[in-house]
């Protein structure tokens, strides 16, 4: 069985927008939070709301107070200016694409003309829609509907931004031969359009395709509906636990999609458990997707690479004692990363669902773990000298301060965290890294300011590519949680741009110190290290059909590349 996901699946911008301004104003605001109806129609995101005490209300008080959120589907003016009315502080998050509609028609309406919507009326945003059309506003679901109508002297016609887009394009070559003076407006988001394309090419292309969102969300049911009109077998489920599989039968090649309103860990999670069933139906590859996950979940890639990334290091300076070293990192960094597992396992909840249930089944034993791999990587940075032990020991307890309340202030914010700081994660890893892997072996054998610097740069800066890119990946969970990593604090794509600066700034740094002989002539190998990472990441931004997880395990294990390429140089 081959799993695609689709590449527009998730989150639209509008509702991005939407749900990162009601989880800004919680993370940063100590007043009652509202949303004016539901804020996005995903049962996921709301309930997730509600855990933020972020409540909502359906009707206007006379008096209020707090902030209060108008919905990405937008809502009435008068209702809005009712919220103002009442007290509270409005914050309008209307998706631009649907605030654009309600220009065209508050514009037109002035003039005296006639609203004609093509979409439900029911719908949030269409009641919306309705409150700019000053009385004078209809609406259409159906091409036998459009005979009803009165014959306008002038009417302006848009549709719902998530209709369909093979329908509307039926009702404008309607309106195009029975009322060609009407003003027709294409309406339809653009993101609605790609979404619709890929599914019905997806469909065209695969067995079944699983249509993942809230049953109420229109932009999803029609999704579902566009899959279906292909006649391939297309279901529509809001979790993951309510696939049938039995109705999949014999698919070989499954298409994954999701609504607009549809968070990423909810379509994570859905890959995921669609993935457990190719392990029960073919063993060998079970077998390797396991053992896949398992290296992931426990850390012990990412600690396997930090032992190879050491060796990089050590290596090209012609160090002794290099396995020691690479022990050394390896235990330290699983460590560290087990016990931050453990701490931040609410936000991997919506990051990383499946290794969120690993670590609370397991955490007893993961403790045991994190301690005695500390504990041993501090014996054998003391079998290397006093010094060494020093460090790492300062550095592991930085490591277990980073989540404990140490009130101090940062500017004009009161910090009580290391860990609060916003964008301190990203870097101080980097840099514990950099130390761990490249200054600790560089001190051992007293090496020259100018290597243990350029070592130090390499592995830094792969470091930072890596945990930012992760960071971007985690974005919606971070959030939720209340971190303000750096991509929360840059913007994701102003991260990506970082991320791919640094990256070629480390193949930059590589053929300089090649070019100077400062380590060998093959030197220049390991930049293909930084490369490599470079073109997973904007592979992954050109919406490869890679999985998330496939991305995770290829940049985890690119430090254990490096330590393949050292060992040949």
């Amino acid at each position: 069985m081959k799993i695609i996901v689709a590449k527009t699946a998730g989150f639209c911008m509008g509702v991005r927008r939407a749900v990162d301004m009601v989880l800004d104003a919680s993370n940063l605001s100590g007043e009652p939070i509202f949303t004016y109806g539901p804020l996005i129609h995903n049962p996921q995101v709301l309930e997730m709301l509600e855990n933020k005490n972020i409540s909502r209300i359906d009707t206007i008080p006379e008096r209020g107070e707090g902030i209060v959120l108008i919905r990405a589907h937008g809502v009435p003016p008068e209702d809005e200016k009712a919220l103002n009315k009442a007290g509270f502080t409005v914050l309008n998050a209307t998706c631009p694409r649907v605030v654009r509609v309600q220009v065209i028609i508050n514009r037109y309406a002035k003039k005296g003309y006639a609203t004609i919507i093509i979409g439900d009326k029911k719908h949030p945003e269409v009641v919306g829609l309705l409150g700019y059309a000053r009385g004078n506003g209809y609406t259409i679901t159906s091409m036998e509907q459009l005979a009803d109508l009165p014959a306008f002297e002038n009417a302006v016609v848009v549709a719902q931004t998530t209709q369909n887009t093979v329908f509307y394009e039926q009702i404008k070559a309607w309106f195009t031969q029975h009322a060609p003076h009407y003003k027709v407006f294409d309406t339809i988001c653009g993101s609605t359009e790609k979404r619709q394309s890929e599914v019905r090419q997806l469909a065209r292309e695969n067995d079944a395709v699983i249509v993942v969102g809230g049953k109420s969300s229109g932009n999803t049911r029609r999704l579902a509906q566009v899959a279906m009109e292909t006649g391939t077998l297309a279901i529509h489920i809001e979790d993951a636990a309510e696939i049938d599989y039995k109705l999949l039968g014999s698919a070989k090649r499954i298409a994954i999609t999701a609504g607009a309103s549809t968070p990423n860990w909810i379509i994570n999670d859905t890959c995921v458990q669609v993935a457990s069933k190719v392990k029960k139906q073919r063993f060998f590859l079970g077998y390797l997707v396991g053992f896949r996950d398992f290296l992931l979940k426990t850390n012990l890639l990412l600690a396997l690479g930090a032992g190879g990334l050491t060796y990089a290091c050590a290596r090209v300076q012609g160090f002794s004692l290099v396995f020691v070293h690479s022990a050394i990192a390896m235990l330290y960094v699983l460590s560290m990363q087990i016990l931050n597992n453990i701490i931040t396992i609410k936000s991997d909840t919506y990051n990383h669902p499946e290794r969120a249930v690993f670590y609370r089944k397991h955490q007893s034993l993961l403790k045991v773990l994190a301690l005695g791999s500390g504990a041993a990587g501090l014996y054998f940075a003391y079998t290397t000298g006093f010094v060494s032990f020093c460090i790492l020991l300062i550095m592991s307890l930085l490591g277990l301060f980073y989540n404990l309340n140490l009130p101090f202030v940062f500017g004009d914010k009161k910090i009580t965290r290391i860990k609060d700081v916003p964008g301190s994660k990203t870097i101080l890893i980097a840099i514990a890294w950099g130390i761990v892997t490249s200054l600790l072996p560089a001190i051992v054998n007293s090496c020259g300011f100018l290597p243990m610097l350029v070592t130090f740069a390499f592995s830094t800066g792969l470091v930072f590519a890596r945990t930012a890119f992760f960071d971007v990946l985690a974005i919606q969970g971070d959030r939720i949680t209340g971190k303000e990593t750096l991509p929360i604090l840059l913007g994701a794509q102003k991260s990506y741009l970082l991320i791919q600066y640094v990256l070629t700034i480390e193949i930059f740094i590589i053929l300089l110190a090649d070019w100077m002989d400062l380590f060998g002539s093959t030197v220049f190998l390991l930049a293909f290290v930084p490369l490599f990472m470079l073109l997973l990441i904007r592979l992954y931004k050109r919406d490869s059909l890679l999985s998330s997880r496939q991305y995770e395990f290829l940049i985890e294990s690119s430090f254990l590349f490096a330590g393949l390429v050292a060992a040949v140089i």
